[in-house]
């Protein structure tokens, strides 16, 4: 499987101090990874950010961001 393209995760210097965002929102990825990590599911937290979509979230979990880098990940989810 190739390495997907994560062309929903942006950086932007004057978003969110440069860390990297869904979609140039004002939502991080570290924020998703927290989100997931407090184990709620995917429709919960669309439900309760309805500015997401599951691509958005299907990205987040395709990729290594170690809170100062990111790669994408070669994974099938």
């Amino acid at each position: 499987m190739a390495i997907r393209e994560l062309d929903r995760i942006t950086i932007n210097p004057g978003v969110c101090l440069g860390q990297p965002t869904i979609r140039g929102m004002r939502i991080t990825v570290e924020f998703v990874l927290k989100l997931l990590a407090s184990q709620l599911s995917v429709p919960e937290i669309l439900e309760s950010y309805p500015e997401l979509e599951e691509e958005d979230i299907r990205q987040v979990l395709n990729l290594n961001y170690d809170g100062s880098s990111v790669v994408a990940l070669d994974t099938k989810l």
